[in-house]
């Protein structure tokens, strides 16, 4: 099995112009982020309780929030 089968898929991704603000942390229902302690801006942790809601896409005041959906088998 190569590595990218052996990665879990993540629906969402923070950008690089997160400031912090912790508001997806605090409002996403499933708590997929965190804060960093070495940056401080959000990080994805748990990608595999996201339920692409798009809640944290709703309330991020800077837009540094991208949801994809997942593609099935077929493509």
């Amino acid at each position: 099995m190569s590595q990218i089968e052996n990665e879990v898929f993540s629906p969402v991704k923070v950008n690089n112009w997160c400031k912090g603000c912790d508001i997806c942390v605090a409002f996403c229902p499933r708590k997929v982020f965190t804060l960093s302690s070495e940056t401080g801006k959000a990080e994805v942790t748990r990608p595999e309780k996201c339920i692409i809601c798009g809640l944290c896409q709703l309330l991020c005041p800077d837009f540094a929030i991208d949801l994809k959906e997942p593609q099935n088998a077929n493509g």
